[in-house]
């Protein structure tokens, strides 16, 4: 069953529920006010009875009937009977109605009785006179009243079941207009496949529990593309890159096993070995540190990072293996909040991004220093690394975070072009940005920045 029937049934079902208490009640109620106010016709006529017979001298026989008959509204089988102390009847009427001791003394001790006999509603009322005790019985069957409630219980049914058809149908007009949101996001998502996860779910204007979800949806897309990403990268490249420098390996040694060479020429060709050889452990390293955050990089635990720390520990490790001051480290007016150095963050991920943009930056600021500017406020966190190299040009500038894409094609710099494809997917599921800006007249500066809130 769709969300939408089911809302719809539910609407049904609690809405005519509150509608079925309301008729109900509605029903008692009138019930109860039709049943007191035949009781009171009753009385009234207990009244004129008393009124009629106790308060006057002479009363004909059918003085009571008469006055009935002109005055009052003739109730269905209505019967009244006067007692005596002796519970001897007053008026002889055509009739054979007619009411036990216990009855009749029962009003004498209560005063005033109301009670159903059958069909029959009786009313007694007790009288003292001058003339003596009496007790006075007044009896009719309320046929009004039953036919006023089957013609009100056949309006209460008619109005419930109408009431309730027309309520589920506008239920569910409201909760397809209400879910007509899910009918487009499910449209959409129908048309995203593993070979076009760069799609994403249209965002919709409301601020609700829709829109979370698309939001999240949206997360999990870019989370799964880039996983995809990764391994379509680690895939495509891998034997390619490990392939090259193994041919060129067994190249050379198939030539220096063809014949005896001099010296020279045997260390040449071992230099070569030896250049190939570091080639290829740098990019099997590479292709390690690529599968190590595709494994981590959809299910990598976010902690608080304090960037700053961060910074410092990449300038510990890189004076150890460069030089004090070969990375130089410039801050700028650091806020005293810690919050606002802190972003959520993997630790050991962020480490391997921003140690990745400093290898490359030395690689190509050699023998020069490195410089990396560090800036916090209320905005944003911003990380900026500039070497001294020959810069780079807008082309590379804008395909340098492509896998296994090199700036010098002449292959003078060792590199294996992953490190800074793999920078960027992490800063990216950190939810930041990464660019390059190319100087002036030299050297290039990469920049990471993170925003708050």
């Amino acid at each position: 069953m769709k969300i939408k029937t089911r809302l719809s049934l539910y609407f049904t079902l609690i809405s005519s529920g509150a509608l079925l208490l309301v008729l109900v009640a509605l029903y008692i109620a009138v019930y109860s006010f039709f049943t007191a106010d035949f009781y009171s016709r009753l009385t009234d006529r207990t009244n004129l009875a008393s009124q009629l017979y106790l308060k006057a001298d002479e009363l004909a026989a059918d003085s009571l009937l008469q006055v009935q008959q002109q005055y009052l509204e003739k109730l269905s089988g209505e019967v009244i009977r006067i007692y005596d102390r002796n519970d001897m009847s007053a008026f002889k009427m055509d009739h054979n109605i007619y009411w036990t001791k216990d009855i009749i003394n029962q009003v004498r001790r209560d005063g005033y009785i109301e009670y159903e006999e059958g069909r029959r509603k009786v009313v007694g009322k007790f009288y003292h006179d001058n003339q003596g005790d009496f007790v006075i019985l007044a009896s009719a069957i309320d046929i009004n009243s039953q036919r006023r409630m089957i013609i009100l219980g056949q309006i209460a049914s008619s109005l419930f079941v109408v009431f309730g058809v027309i309520l589920f149908f506008a239920g569910r007009k409201f909760a397809q207009k209400a879910l007509s949101p899910v009918d487009k996001v499910i449209a959409q998502i129908r048309n995203i496949r593993s070979s076009n996860l760069h799609l994403r779910v249209s965002q919709v204007n409301s601020k609700d529990e829709i829109a979370e979800l698309i939001d999240n949806f949206n997360r999990l897309l870019a989370h799964l593309q880039n996983a995809f990403e990764l391994q379509q990268t680690f895939v495509a490249n891998a034997s390619h890159e490990l392939r090259t420098p193994l041919t060129s390996i067994m190249g050379e040694v198939e030539v220096a096993l063809e014949k005896d060479r001099d010296k020279v020429e045997y260390e040449r060709i071992l230099s070569s070995i030896a250049t190939d050889g570091a080639r290829l452990q740098e990019t099997i390293t590479s292709l390690m540190e690529l599968a190590q955050v595709d494994l981590n990089y959809t299910q990598a635990k976010l902690s608080p990072v304090r960037v700053d720390e961060l910074v410092w520990e990449l300038e510990e490790q890189w004076s150890a293996r460069k030089g004090a001051g070969m990375l130089k480290i410039q801050l700028a007016n650091l806020p005293d909040d810690d919050e606002l150095l802190t972003i959520m963050a993997n630790k050991s991920m962020l480490y391997i991004a921003l140690n990745n943009i400093i290898d490359n930056a030395f690689k190509y600021s050699e023998p020069h220093p490195v410089t990396l500017s560090f800036e916090a406020t209320v905005a944003h966190i911003k990380i900026a690394v500039t070497d001294q190299g020959p810069g780079i040009s807008k082309e590379n500038a804008e395909r340098i975070f492509n896998p296994f894409f090199r700036a010098n094609k002449d292959k003078s710099i060792p590199g294996s072009g992953i490190g800074l494809y793999i920078t960027s997917k992490i800063i990216e599921l950190f939810k930041g940005t990464i660019r390059v800006e190319p100087g002036a007249e030299r050297g290039s500066t990469f920049i990471v920045e993170f925003l708050k809130g």
